[in-house]
């Protein structure tokens, strides 16, 4: 072989030795850390299960705590687990196998189903691996007392599928990984219209006009359409305004966003990781959706 063969052959090896790192590396990351950053990052958990003051902002001491109320009358009325270990009022009781079944396949120690909005359909892809970091971690923090009242539903709450218990997507395929990501931060639980029933409807995924009754003003706020359509969704967006969006709440229009949209969980989200969500929502198809303006402002 001759150098410049040579050179070129050590070059690839070293490529190849330097993806299978990136490619092992999350699974090698300390579990507990990892289940940190997803927790309080991606998948935004306290978004929901943190309780808010009158006022919308998160009550000091209860992270984790549950209690937020989610009602979708008259399809039901919802509230937020405790998952800190308490083991009266939280999962203090629970196995870290029974919390990830808890959460990829959408029932309790004791067989009874998760109803909505825990956003189980999304979870079902989460790897191993990760979805053993989140447990790990809701193992690691303070217990917190509070006694969560019981949800009440109208509707049949539905079969989940089984944990596929496939790898997450190697970050070096940064649509494939953006997709998981996306997936993980339930972004298509509010972004995506509801069919009559109440469920997504898949057809138009990303497209937005799922309604919250949630502003002080009594307003219903719609959500965005994020497929990228240039005339109703995203695409004449920049890649630099989506990220502030995602990240800091705030629109193409330099507005702030409705609260809901948890900007303050995915600022915790590496660079390189929202750059993966945003390749991964260009690739959505693009869906005509022309969504009601929201008129919300801070203070409104």
């Amino acid at each position: 072989m001759n150098r410049h063969l040579r050179i070129r052959a050590a070059l690839s090896a070293a490529g190849a030795v330097f993806l299978a790192f990136s490619s092992t590396a999350l699974a090698q990351q300390d579990p507990v850390a990892r289940g940190d950053y997803l927790v309080n990052g991606i998948l935004n958990c306290g978004n929901c299960h943190t309780p808010r003051d009158a006022t919308g902002n998160f009550v000091p001491g209860m992270d984790l705590a549950g209690g937020f109320r989610i009602d979708e009358l008259p399809a039901f009325d919802a509230y937020a687990k405790n998952i800190t270990p308490d083991v009266d009022t939280g999962i203090g009781s629970w196995s870290v196998e029974e919390i990830i079944t808890s959460i990829r396949e959408g029932h309790t120690p004791e067989g009874e189903k998760i109803g909505p909005p825990m956003p189980i359909f999304f979870y079902t892809n989460m790897s191993d691996e990760d979805a053993s970091a989140v447990a790990a971690y809701l193992k690691s923090i303070p217990a917190v007392r509070n006694e969560v009242p019981e949800s009440t539903y109208n509707i049949p709450i539905p079969d989940y599928p089984p944990a596929t218990h496939a790898l997450a997507p190697s970050p070096s395929d940064q649509v494939a990984y953006g997709g998981y990501l996306a997936m993980l931060g339930h972004c298509f639980e509010c972004h995506t219209p509801r069919n009559p029933d109440g469920s997504p409807d898949m057809t138009r995924m990303g497209s937005g006009g799922f309604g919250f009754a949630g502003a002080p003003s009594g307003a219903t706020i719609y959500s965005a359409n994020i497929t990228p359509d240039p005339a109703t969704g995203v695409g004449n967006w920049t890649d630099d305004e989506l990220r502030r969006a995602i990240t800091e709440g705030i629109g193409h229009d330099g507005q702030p966003l409705f609260p809901l949209m948890p900007a303050g969980f995915f600022k915790n989200v590496t660079e390189d990781d929202i750059s993966a969500v945003i390749a991964y929502l260009r690739t959505l198809p693009a869906v005509v959706n022309e969504v009601e303006r929201n008129d919300w402002r801070p203070g409104t």
